[in-house]
Protein backbone atom coordinates (compact mmCIF):
# COMPACT_ATOMS: atom_id res chain seq x y z
CA UNK A 1 0.00 0.00 0.00
CA UNK A 2 2.68 2.01 0.95
CA UNK A 3 4.72 1.67 -2.15
CA UNK A 4 1.43 2.23 -4.15
CA UNK A 5 1.10 5.83 -2.65
CA UNK A 6 4.99 6.80 -3.35
CA UNK A 7 4.37 5.88 -6.68
CA UNK A 8 0.73 7.71 -7.43
CA UNK A 9 2.47 10.72 -5.74
CA UNK A 10 5.73 10.64 -8.52
CA UNK A 11 3.15 10.20 -11.05
CA UNK A 12 1.27 13.17 -9.51
CA UNK A 13 4.42 15.40 -10.00
CA UNK A 14 5.53 14.51 -13.07
CA UNK A 15 2.33 15.16 -14.46
CA UNK A 16 2.36 18.59 -12.92
CA UNK A 17 5.72 18.96 -14.12
CA UNK A 18 4.84 18.14 -17.70
CA UNK A 19 1.34 20.08 -17.58
CA UNK A 20 2.84 23.74 -16.40
CA UNK A 21 6.02 22.47 -19.01
CA UNK A 22 3.66 22.56 -21.56
CA UNK A 23 1.59 25.75 -20.58
CA UNK A 24 5.16 27.76 -20.26
CA UNK A 25 6.07 26.12 -24.32
CA UNK A 26 2.60 27.17 -25.58
CA UNK A 27 2.54 30.46 -24.13
CA UNK A 28 6.44 31.16 -24.93
CA UNK A 29 6.17 30.21 -28.28
CA UNK A 30 2.94 30.82 -29.53
CA UNK A 31 0.27 32.81 -27.31
CA UNK A 32 2.52 35.97 -26.13
CA UNK A 33 2.98 36.33 -30.07
CA UNK A 34 -0.55 36.69 -30.40
CA UNK A 35 -2.47 40.17 -31.25
CA UNK A 36 -4.97 41.15 -28.70
CA UNK A 37 -8.69 41.92 -29.71
CA UNK A 38 -9.72 45.62 -28.92
CA UNK A 39 -13.30 45.63 -27.24
CA UNK A 40 -12.79 48.52 -25.44
CA UNK A 41 -11.99 52.34 -26.51
CA UNK A 42 -12.52 51.51 -29.55
CA UNK A 43 -13.58 54.45 -30.89
CA UNK A 44 -11.61 56.48 -29.15
CA UNK A 45 -8.98 54.78 -30.72
CA UNK A 46 -9.95 55.25 -34.56
CA UNK A 47 -10.81 58.74 -33.50
CA UNK A 48 -6.87 59.00 -33.06
CA UNK A 49 -6.16 56.94 -35.45
CA UNK A 50 -7.87 58.71 -38.34
CA UNK A 51 -7.29 63.02 -36.91
CA UNK A 52 -3.47 61.85 -36.91
CA UNK A 53 -0.97 62.81 -39.80
CA UNK A 54 -0.15 59.08 -41.14
CA UNK A 55 1.89 58.84 -44.47
CA UNK A 56 1.21 55.94 -47.14
CA UNK A 57 2.96 54.72 -50.52
CA UNK A 58 -1.20 54.61 -51.37
CA UNK A 59 -3.23 51.72 -52.47
CA UNK A 60 -6.75 53.13 -50.77
CA UNK A 61 -7.53 49.41 -49.96
CA UNK A 62 -7.60 47.55 -45.78
CA UNK A 63 -5.64 50.19 -43.56
CA UNK A 64 -3.23 49.03 -41.65
CA UNK A 65 -0.91 51.18 -39.14
CA UNK A 66 2.21 51.01 -38.25
CA UNK A 67 3.24 53.10 -35.08
CA UNK A 68 6.87 54.19 -34.02
CA UNK A 69 10.29 55.70 -34.34
CA UNK A 70 13.16 56.17 -36.69
CA UNK A 71 15.84 53.98 -34.87
CA UNK A 72 13.70 51.03 -34.48
CA UNK A 73 15.69 48.74 -35.96
CA UNK A 74 12.06 45.89 -36.13
CA UNK A 75 10.08 48.77 -37.54
CA UNK A 76 12.68 49.16 -40.67
CA UNK A 77 12.62 45.70 -40.76
CA UNK A 78 8.48 45.10 -40.80
CA UNK A 79 8.51 48.09 -43.35
CA UNK A 80 11.33 46.12 -45.30
CA UNK A 81 9.88 42.27 -45.27
CA UNK A 82 6.35 42.68 -44.41
CA UNK A 83 5.21 46.09 -46.36
CA UNK A 84 6.00 44.05 -50.41
CA UNK A 85 3.56 41.01 -48.56
CA UNK A 86 1.21 43.04 -47.24
CA UNK A 87 0.75 45.25 -50.48
CA UNK A 88 0.15 42.33 -52.14
CA UNK A 89 -2.80 41.29 -50.55
CA UNK A 90 -4.02 44.79 -51.16
CA UNK A 91 -3.43 46.18 -47.83
CA UNK A 92 -2.06 50.08 -47.29
CA UNK A 93 0.41 50.84 -44.42
CA UNK A 94 -0.23 53.57 -42.94
CA UNK A 95 2.95 54.64 -40.86
CA UNK A 96 3.25 57.08 -38.19
CA UNK A 97 6.29 58.37 -36.72
CA UNK A 98 7.62 60.20 -33.73
CA UNK A 99 10.06 61.52 -31.72
CA UNK A 100 10.47 60.16 -28.37
CA UNK A 101 10.61 62.49 -25.29
CA UNK A 102 13.30 62.96 -22.82
CA UNK A 103 14.44 60.00 -20.41
CA UNK A 104 15.92 60.36 -16.87
CA UNK A 105 17.17 64.05 -18.29
CA UNK A 106 18.83 61.95 -21.48
CA UNK A 107 17.43 62.98 -25.00
CA UNK A 108 16.30 60.08 -27.55
CA UNK A 109 16.01 62.08 -30.31
CA UNK A 110 18.53 64.14 -32.32
CA UNK A 111 17.42 67.80 -33.16
CA UNK A 112 16.93 66.36 -37.16
CA UNK A 113 14.88 64.01 -36.38
CA UNK A 114 12.44 66.27 -34.53
CA UNK A 115 12.41 68.46 -37.70
CA UNK A 116 12.06 65.45 -39.74
CA UNK A 117 9.07 64.72 -37.75
CA UNK A 118 7.48 67.99 -37.70
CA UNK A 119 7.59 68.29 -41.54
CA UNK A 120 5.98 64.66 -42.04
CA UNK A 121 3.17 65.52 -39.77
CA UNK A 122 2.82 69.34 -41.67
CA UNK A 123 2.94 67.37 -45.39
CA UNK A 124 2.24 63.98 -44.95
CA UNK A 125 5.44 63.45 -47.83
CA UNK A 126 5.84 60.27 -48.57
CA UNK A 127 8.83 60.52 -50.78
CA UNK A 128 10.58 62.71 -47.84
CA UNK A 129 10.32 59.37 -45.98
CA UNK A 130 11.71 57.19 -47.46
CA UNK A 131 15.21 59.58 -48.48
CA UNK A 132 14.89 59.84 -44.64
CA UNK A 133 14.85 56.17 -43.72
CA UNK A 134 17.07 55.27 -46.73
CA UNK A 135 19.75 57.18 -44.95
CA UNK A 136 21.74 56.20 -42.33
CA UNK A 137 20.68 58.07 -39.39
CA UNK A 138 24.34 59.40 -38.46
CA UNK A 139 24.61 61.39 -42.33
CA UNK A 140 21.11 62.50 -42.04
CA UNK A 141 20.98 66.18 -41.46
CA UNK A 142 17.67 67.16 -42.26
CA UNK A 143 19.42 70.21 -44.45
CA UNK A 144 16.75 72.24 -46.04
CA UNK A 145 14.20 71.34 -43.28
CA UNK A 146 13.35 74.22 -41.00
CA UNK A 147 14.27 73.55 -37.39
CA UNK A 148 11.40 72.05 -34.88
CA UNK A 149 13.50 73.41 -31.74
CA UNK A 150 12.96 76.84 -30.98
CA UNK A 151 10.14 77.01 -33.41
CA UNK A 152 6.85 77.37 -30.80
CA UNK A 153 4.41 76.14 -34.17
CA UNK A 154 6.69 73.21 -35.41
CA UNK A 155 7.52 72.18 -32.02
CA UNK A 156 3.91 72.07 -30.92
CA UNK A 157 3.63 69.72 -33.72
CA UNK A 158 6.73 67.31 -32.33
CA UNK A 159 4.52 67.16 -28.53
CA UNK A 160 1.63 66.72 -31.14
CA UNK A 161 2.86 63.56 -31.67
CA UNK A 162 4.09 62.09 -28.47
CA UNK A 163 0.55 63.26 -26.89
CA UNK A 164 -0.85 61.09 -29.45
CA UNK A 165 1.45 57.86 -28.43
CA UNK A 166 0.73 58.46 -25.32
CA UNK A 167 -3.00 58.84 -25.20
CA UNK A 168 -3.10 55.84 -27.53
CA UNK A 169 -0.86 53.95 -25.17
CA UNK A 170 -3.17 54.43 -22.49
CA UNK A 171 -6.22 53.43 -24.45
CA UNK A 172 -4.51 50.02 -25.45
CA UNK A 173 -3.30 49.33 -22.01
CA UNK A 174 -7.03 48.63 -20.89
CA UNK A 175 -6.48 45.68 -23.20
CA UNK A 176 -3.90 43.87 -21.75
CA UNK A 177 -1.19 45.10 -24.34
CA UNK A 178 1.81 46.30 -23.39
CA UNK A 179 3.58 49.09 -25.72
CA UNK A 180 6.28 48.21 -27.69
CA UNK A 181 7.34 49.32 -31.05
CA UNK A 182 6.72 49.53 -33.40
CA UNK A 183 2.75 49.73 -32.58
CA UNK A 184 0.35 47.87 -35.33
CA UNK A 185 -3.19 48.46 -35.18
CA UNK A 186 -5.87 46.49 -37.48
CA UNK A 187 -8.83 45.14 -38.74
CA UNK A 188 -9.52 41.64 -38.96
CA UNK A 189 -11.82 39.94 -41.66
CA UNK A 190 -15.00 40.49 -39.48
CA UNK A 191 -14.41 44.13 -38.79
CA UNK A 192 -12.64 43.47 -35.02
CA UNK A 193 -9.99 45.42 -33.74
CA UNK A 194 -6.67 44.00 -33.38
CA UNK A 195 -3.30 45.52 -31.97
CA UNK A 196 0.16 43.86 -31.37
CA UNK A 197 3.00 45.45 -29.92
CA UNK A 198 5.18 43.44 -33.06
CA UNK A 199 8.64 44.00 -32.01
CA UNK A 200 9.60 40.30 -32.34
CA UNK A 201 9.29 39.09 -36.18
CA UNK A 202 7.18 35.75 -34.81
CA UNK A 203 4.33 38.49 -34.16
CA UNK A 204 4.29 39.14 -37.91
CA UNK A 205 2.84 35.66 -38.95
CA UNK A 206 -0.81 36.72 -37.54
CA UNK A 207 -0.94 39.62 -39.26
CA UNK A 208 -0.38 37.86 -42.39
CA UNK A 209 -3.41 35.27 -41.54
CA UNK A 210 -5.48 37.99 -40.67
CA UNK A 211 -5.53 39.56 -44.00
CA UNK A 212 -5.04 36.57 -46.05
CA UNK A 213 -1.02 38.39 -47.14
CA UNK A 214 1.36 35.61 -48.99
CA UNK A 215 3.89 34.38 -46.60
CA UNK A 216 6.51 34.71 -49.43
CA UNK A 217 6.50 36.99 -52.50
CA UNK A 218 8.92 37.76 -55.51
CA UNK A 219 11.52 39.70 -54.84
CA UNK A 220 11.84 42.78 -56.60
CA UNK A 221 14.51 43.33 -59.37
CA UNK A 222 17.56 45.49 -58.35
CA UNK A 223 18.06 48.98 -60.29
CA UNK A 224 20.90 49.41 -62.84
CA UNK A 225 22.97 50.92 -60.03
CA UNK A 226 22.42 47.45 -57.55
CA UNK A 227 20.34 49.23 -55.52
CA UNK A 228 16.73 48.61 -54.68
CA UNK A 229 14.27 50.95 -57.30
CA UNK A 230 12.89 54.18 -54.19
CA UNK A 231 9.11 53.44 -53.71
CA UNK A 232 7.20 57.22 -55.26
CA UNK A 233 3.72 57.66 -53.90
CA UNK A 234 1.66 55.15 -56.19
CA UNK A 235 3.49 52.58 -54.81
CA UNK A 236 5.83 51.74 -57.89
CA UNK A 237 9.29 51.65 -58.54
CA UNK A 238 10.79 55.15 -59.92
CA UNK A 239 10.18 55.97 -63.21
CA UNK A 240 13.11 55.72 -65.82
CA UNK A 241 14.86 58.83 -67.28
CA UNK A 242 13.74 59.39 -71.01
CA UNK A 243 17.03 59.79 -72.79
CA UNK A 244 18.06 63.16 -74.45
CA UNK A 245 16.61 64.32 -78.10
CA UNK A 246 19.49 64.61 -80.66
CA UNK A 247 19.91 68.19 -81.90
CA UNK A 248 20.38 69.26 -85.13
CA UNK A 249 23.89 70.74 -85.97
CA UNK A 250 23.70 74.89 -86.67
CA UNK A 251 26.50 76.52 -88.17
CA UNK A 252 26.29 79.83 -87.99
CA UNK A 253 26.82 82.64 -89.88
CA UNK A 254 29.49 85.69 -89.81
CA UNK A 255 27.33 88.65 -88.36
CA UNK A 256 24.62 87.28 -87.32
CA UNK A 257 23.21 86.29 -83.53
CA UNK A 258 23.11 82.05 -83.30
CA UNK A 259 19.50 80.76 -84.07
CA UNK A 260 18.19 78.82 -81.06
CA UNK A 261 17.66 74.88 -81.22
CA UNK A 262 14.44 74.33 -83.79
CA UNK A 263 14.20 77.66 -85.15
CA UNK A 264 14.41 77.61 -88.80
CA UNK A 265 17.66 79.39 -90.49
CA UNK A 266 17.64 82.75 -92.11
CA UNK A 267 17.40 82.33 -95.31
CA UNK A 268 15.61 79.04 -95.29
CA UNK A 269 11.31 78.66 -96.47
CA UNK A 270 9.40 79.43 -93.08
CA UNK A 271 12.52 81.67 -91.65
CA UNK A 272 11.26 84.13 -89.30
CA UNK A 273 13.43 87.45 -88.62
CA UNK A 274 14.64 87.69 -85.42
CA UNK A 275 13.64 89.96 -82.64
CA UNK A 276 15.68 92.87 -82.47
CA UNK A 277 18.19 93.42 -79.41
CA UNK A 278 17.34 95.90 -76.54
CA UNK A 279 19.76 98.52 -77.04
CA UNK A 280 20.59 98.79 -73.02
CA UNK A 281 19.63 96.65 -70.20
CA UNK A 282 16.56 96.96 -68.54
CA UNK A 283 16.77 99.03 -64.98
CA UNK A 284 17.16 96.71 -61.86
CA UNK A 285 13.66 96.51 -59.94
CA UNK A 286 14.05 98.44 -57.14
CA UNK A 287 13.44 96.73 -53.33
CA UNK A 288 10.16 96.82 -51.81
CA UNK A 289 10.23 99.53 -49.43
CA UNK A 290 8.66 98.14 -45.97
CA UNK A 291 5.88 99.27 -44.14
CA UNK A 292 4.44 99.44 -40.95
CA UNK A 293 1.08 98.13 -39.94
CA UNK A 294 0.60 97.49 -36.44
CA UNK A 295 3.64 95.26 -34.85
CA UNK A 296 4.58 93.82 -38.18
CA UNK A 297 6.59 94.62 -41.33
CA UNK A 298 5.60 93.71 -44.09
CA UNK A 299 7.63 93.60 -47.25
Amino acid sequence: MRRFFVWSALAAVIGLALAGGGYWAYWNFYARFQPVTVTRNQVEIQRLLDESSWISAGGGGQALYVIGYRDSAAMQRFEREEGPKLRAAGVEMRILVFARGDREGLQQSTAAERATVAELWLTRDWVLYQRWTATPVNNWTAAGIPSADGNLARGAVVDAGRDFVGQLSRNLSEAGLQTRYPLIIWRDREGFMKACACSDARSWAFIRDDLDAPDRIAPVAPAADGQAPLPYPDGGPAPQSLPYPTLPQVTPVPGQPPAQPGAAQPGTPGATPAPARPTQAPAPRKAPEPRQQEDTTFY
